[in-house]
């Protein structure tokens, strides 16, 4: 890849791949052959993105091509889910009840309790291959495997090839649940750019946006999806929604919101270390210590606004989990989380969580090696950031 990098460098053609918003629509709507986008916001923000991207993320050849791919398919996306709701306007009168939310702080169990839970046969989960791509292709034919889970194999692979550590740092799996941040990011409003690039301008500037527009999408694709597999309740989960809990809590009215829990003195550094293989698909010039300037602010910045959404709105259920007892011991855990939801737990519901227990252990695809000075932090400088959100919690 570096080879093949540096001989498209050199010759020029690929280093301008156009990430021009009218260039990347037009892509879209060939490819489709449809044009409606949809109601939400989408231009403004995606503007603002490619901006950011040609100013600051410092991208390599194959990365810009990564990029575009991905704004391109996040804009095809919107225009066969429009379509669907065109054709099928009673989807959108399909109730989506008491959803179950998992947030946290990254790296502090949120996917391996998103994957219990979802074992449950009575409740939706947005599996990986879904949130790529939650409306199904046109062109597909009537019968055939569907193709939407052919391509998030194959992304799963690339993934795997481009960067081999990055899934012993978060497993990706097209058949397993996803976070719907993927969902979000069909609105260029989501934590996904900054996740994956370097366009601080960006993330500063989203901090100040709207987020509704994402959240009502997100609703719609759930009312799409669960229309071709009903369930009794979904879950969801994305460490996204603790910036956003007065958001998530006015398009959901009646959600119910697990809170998971882990010192950030060792949830910072891991994540980091994520953040910096992430990048590393697209760009070459990968600065740890920035990483870890950017997201310890970051990360700050979610803790204090879910605290203060907590202290104001304490009608919003909220259910609290300590990683270590989840870890500890994920039955009674989860038999905890039922008893708050309102919910029964018969034996043949504990199986299936207690087999996706089994089949989900500690460093499935390698151990994650990192240190927090990595990122030019020391556990002390987390540890007073955190002060406040470590004491409520008793964490550390």
């Amino acid at each position: 890849m570096r080879a093949l990098n540096a001989l498209w460098g050199a010759t020029g053609r690929w280093g301008r791949v156009s990430l021009d918003v009218d260039d990347l629509l037009e892509a879209a709507v060939n490819a489709e052959r449809l044009e409606d986008l949809g109601p939400e916001a989408w231009r403004e923000p995606l503007e603002h993105l490619v901006a950011a991207i040609d100013a600051e993320a410092d991208l390599h050849p194959l990365g810009r091509m990564i990029q575009r791919t991905r704004l391109v398919g996040n804009l095809r996306c919107r225009l066969r889910q429009q379509a669907v709701f065109d054709g099928h306007p009673e989807l959108l009168d399909r109730p989506v009840k008491a959803p179950i939310v998992i947030t946290g702080l990254q790296r502090s169990g949120t996917t391996f309790l998103h994957r219990l839970l979802a074992a449950d046969p009575r409740i939706r989960s947005l599996r990986s291959w879904e949130a790529v791509n939650p409306a199904p292709f046109q062109q597909a034919a009537t019968g055939a495997k569907d193709p939407r889970r052919r391509l998030a194999h194959q992304a799963t692979r690339a993934v795997g090839f481009l960067a081999p550590d990055f899934l012993a740092v978060h497993p990706i799996e097209a058949e397993s649940p996803e976070e719907e941040v993927v969902v979000l990011d069909q609105t260029f409003l989501s934590t996904v750019a900054e996740s994956l690039l370097h366009v601080p301008g960006h993330a500063a500037w989203l901090e100040s946006q709207d987020q509704r527009p994402g959240y009502r999408l997100l609703r719609k694709v759930m009312q799409l999806l669960d229309a071709a597999e009903p369930r009794e309740r979904w879950v969801l989960k994305t460490p996204h929604h603790l910036e956003w809990l007065g958001t998530l809590s006015h398009v959901f009215p009646d959600v119910h919101v697990i809170h998971t829990h882990r010192d950030p003195v060792v949830t910072v550094g891991s994540f980091c270390s994520m953040v910096a293989h992430g990048r590393g698909l697209s760009s070459d010039r990968v600065d740890p210590r920035v990483v870890g300037d950017q997201w310890l602010r970051k990360i700050g910045r979610m803790i204090d606004r879910s605290m203060a959404f907590r202290d104001k709105r304490p009608d919003v259920p909220v259910h609290d989990v300590r990683y270590d007892d989840l870890v500890a011991d994920p039955l009674g855990t989860v038999g905890q989380i039922y008893r708050f939801l309102g919910l029964s737990l018969p034996e043949h519901v504990q199986d299936a969580i207690d087999a996706q227990r089994v089949a989900s252990p500690a460093h499935k695809y390698g151990r994650h090696v990192y240190e927090l000075s990595d990122f030019g932090l020391t556990p002390t400088q987390v540890a007073d950031r955190f002060a406040a959100y470590r004491e409520r919690h008793d964490l550390g």
